[in-house]
């Protein structure tokens, strides 16, 4: 059976758009858009779900056929893909979807991390930036990897597990660390309420040459962060990058 979505769309005011994922605690986005409809005077709603799984999101879909636009996040980028009727040639091509437009009962997924991401590293990269690791390998990471590519940065993955694509943390050591200068945190480790957890890498090899940027914003500083910035790396969060991929969700909605 097609798992693709398909109903008449019901046309209510106010528009109203959300956020799907889980757990959905961390998210900046429901008093980011509702801060916005309030200054600019958009009569609109914006409605955190949280999905605890995946096979939610048709019900939820059919429940409210007033949605115009959804954003996604952790932990379900790819595996919204299957219920959308279209996807967007760049968001085919990195394999993860993070914004979804809804017209007449059409869903459209679209990627927006990876513009974010692409506007707010390029500004800190340096000459001596060549090679970067992608700590984790969900959605996130791939429109990482997406924006590597484009740059022509060479990058390793790291997981909890080697695999033909990738490395194990327990393999990345100083002598890796020495020749990989751009560490980029993808996974949700360090994000509030688990402040105290950081991906499991050599710190003490970090160095002034190192840039750390780490997806997770909230906390401001994660302890990936805090452990690089104390070496003297450059750090950043994912603060910028959220904003950058909201507001390009916006545009995406009003085309």
């Amino acid at each position: 059976m097609n798992s693709r979505i398909l109903y008449m769309q019901t046309k209510t005011m106010p528009a109203a758009y959300g956020l799907i994922g889980y757990p959905l605690t961390h998210s900046f986005s429901p008093a980011y858009f509702a801060n916005k409809f309030a200054k600019e005077g958009i009569n609109a709603t914006y409605t955190a779900f949280p999905l605890a799984s995946i096979d939610e999101f048709p019900s939820l879909i059919w429940r409210n056929r007033q949605l115009q636009g959804l954003n996604v996040t952790i932990p379900y980028k790819e595996s919204v893909i299957q219920y959308l009727h279209e996807i967007d040639k760049d968001a085919e091509k990195i394999g993860a979807v993070n914004c979804i437009t809804i017209s007449k009962g059409t869903l459209k997924g679209y990627n927006t991390d990876a513009m974010a991401f692409r506007h707010s590293l390029i500004p800190l990269i340096e000459p001596h930036h060549k090679n970067a690791l992608i700590l984790g390998t969900g959605g996130a990471s791939l429109a990482v990897a997406f924006v590597l590519d484009e740059l022509g940065i060479p990058y390793v993955r790291v997981s909890r597990q080697k695999d033909i694509d990738r490395i194990s943390y327990d393999e990345v050591n100083a002598s890796v660390l020495s020749r990989f200068h751009i560490i980029i945190n993808t996974t949700p480790l360090g994000m509030y309420p688990n402040i105290d957890d950081a991906p499991p890498i050599p710190y003490k090899a970090i160095t002034a040459k190192h840039l750390l940027y780490d997806l997770i914003y909230n906390p401001v500083e994660t302890k990936f962060l805090a452990l690089g910035k104390a070496q003297g790396a450059v750090t950043k969060n994912g603060y910028e990058m959220l904003h950058l991929q909201a507001d390009a969700s916006w545009e995406i909605w009003n085309r």
